[in-house]
C-alpha cells in the first residue's frame, strides 16, 4: 500500500543530513557539556557552534539563545516566567483565541491563580485585527502572546505591527512562531518581538529539542530551576543530540528555504485546487492569502471528519483534523469554532500539510482516492442531499 504524509505540522520527518550529523553524539562524543574534562571539552563546543546556527536563522545574538525541550516548554517558559518575573507591575496578559493548546491551556491554568487573561477574538477567516489586540490593553498588563501563524488554518499574523503596539505601551510581546521557523524567513530584530519560541521537530530536526529566543534585558523567570546550564535560565543537562540536530536542521533551512517553499506551495496549490474542483460543497478554512504555503484547511460538508482521516488512512493517506495536541477530543476544533464556522464545515474539516518528501504523486494519489470516499460517508449522512 503506497503511504502519504500530509500531517508536517504535526511532526516532520528527520533530515537525512540532520540524522548523519547526530551520530557521533550517539557513541563516542558523550560527554556532559557541562564537566571540564575532556569528554566534557570535547562536546561543548558544538552546542556553542549550534546555537550560533541558531541565531543566525533569525538574526539573533547567540546569547539569546536559549535551548528547550519543545514549543510547550518554550510556551510555558515564556508566559509563566514573563508573568512571574513581572507581578509588581501587574496580573493581566493579552492573547487569542486561537492559541496553540500550550498557549491556551497554560492561560487557563494561570487563572486559576488570579491572572487575568483577555482572550481577543478573530474574524469569519480566523485573522486578528491588531486594533483588538490595542483596546485589549490595561495599566497592569505585562505580556501580550500572539502566534506568528495557526496551526490549523495557516494563517500567518501581523506580528510586527502588535508588536509596535506592545512597544508603545511598554508592554513584553512573546510570538509561538512554532510552524514559521524553518519554513520561512524570520528576523527577530526587524520583527522586533521579545521572546519567540520554537520546536525542532516542526522542521526536519528530532522531537525532544527546541529553542527560545529571549530579547538581552527582557527579565524572565527560568521554568526549570536547578543548575546553571543555559544561562540559569533552563537546568538540566544539555540534550547534545538535540541541540546538534536543531543546529544542523537550521543550517539546512538557511539554505533551502527558498526553494523548499516553492516546491511545497505548489504542490499544495495543485491538492487544494484538485480537491475543490472534484469534490463538491468543500470549503477553505482561513484567509485566502495570508497562509503558510504548506497548510491547507478544508471542511468537507455533511460529513464528520473523523470518519473520512479513518478512511484515509485505511488507503495509507494521513492527515489530521487539527492540532495533534488536541488529538480525542470529540467538540469540533476550537480554532475552527471561533470563526464562527457553520456546524457542517465545522464538523467536516480536515488539515493537509505538506512538507519534506512529498511529491506530485502523493498529491495525485490522494485527489484519486478522496473524491469517492467523500461521496461514500456522505450516502450515509442524513444531512446530504444530492
Amino acid at each position: 500500500m503506497r503511504k502519504v504524509y500530509f500531517d508536517h505540522n504535526a511532526t516532520t520527518p528527520i533530515h537525512p543530513e540532520v540524522k548523519e550529523a547526530i551520530l557521533p553524539f550517539l557513541s563516542e562524543k558523550f560527554g556532559n557539556p557541562s564537566s571540564i574534562h575532556w569528554a566534557g571539552r570535547e562536546v561543548r563546543a558544538f552546542v556553542e557552534e549550534a546555537r550560533e546556527k541558531v541565531a543566525k536563522m533569525i538574526n539573533a545574538d547567540p546569547s539569546e539563545i536559549i535551548f528547550t525541550s519543545c514549543g510547550s516548554e518554550g510556551d510555558n517558559m515564556a508566559i509563566k516566567g514573563v508573568l512571574m518575573g513581572n507581578l509588581k507591575k501587574g496580573r493581566h496578559m493579552i492573547t487569542t483565541v486561537v492559541e496553540h493548546p500550550a498557549v491556551y491551556r497554560t492561560c487557563k491554568f494561570l487563572e486559576k491563580f488570579d491572572f487575568e487573561v483577555t482572550y481577543v477574538p478573530v474574524d469569519s477567516y480566523g485573522m486578528i485585527d491588531p486594533e483588538d489586540i490595542r483596546k485589549a490593553i490595561r495599566k497592569d498588563t505585562v505580556l501580550i502572546s500572539v502566534m506568528y501563524a495557526n496551526n490549523e488554518t495557516g494563517n500567518i499574523f501581523p506580528i510586527k505591527e502588535i508588536s509596535k503596539i506592545a512597544k508603545e505601551h511598554g508592554i513584553i510581546f512573546h510570538t509561538d512562531a512554532v510552524q514559521v521557523v524553518g519554513k520561512v524567513p524570520l528576523d527577530v530584530k526587524d520583527l522586533d518581538v521579545d521572546i519567540l519560541t520554537a520546536s525542532g521537530h516542526k522542521f526536519n530536526a528530532p522531537k525532544g529539542i527546541g529553542f527560545q529566543y529571549i530579547k538581552k534585558g527582557v527579565e524572565v523567570l527560568p521554568l526549570i530551576s536547578g543548575g546553571h546550564q543555559e544561562r540559569e535560565l533552563r537546568a538540566g543537562t544539555e540534550n547534545m543530540v538535540g541541540i546538534v540536530a536543531i543546529g544542523k536542521a537550521c543550517e539546512i533551512a538557511m539554505e533551502t528555504m527558498e526553494k523548499k517553499s516553492k516546491e511545497i506551495g505548489e504542490l499544495k496549490e495543485r491538492l487544494e485546487k484538485g480537491i475543490l474542483e472534484r469534490v463538491p460543497d468543500t470549503v477553505i478554512n482561513g484567509h485566502p492569502e495570508k497562509r503558510l504555503y504548506n497548510t491547507s484547511n478544508i471542511s468537507f460538508k455533511y460529513i464528520e471528519a473523523e470518519a473520512l482521516l479513518v478512511m484515509l488512512d485505511m488507503q495509507g493517506i494521513a492527515v489530521s483534523t487539527g492540532s495533534a495536541c488536541s488529538s480525542g477530543a470529540t467538540e469540533p476544533s476550537y480554532v475552527l469554532q471561533s470563526m464562527n464556522l457553520d456546524p457542517l464545515c465545522s464538523r467536516g474539516a480536515l488539515r493537509f500539510s505538506l512538507g519534506l518528501g512529498n511529491t506530485i504523486d502523493d498529491v495525485e494519489y490522494c485527489l484519486e482516492v478522496l473524491p469517492p470516499l467523500v461521496e461514500k460517508i456522505r450516502k450515509m449522512s442524513p444531512f446530504y442531499k444530492k
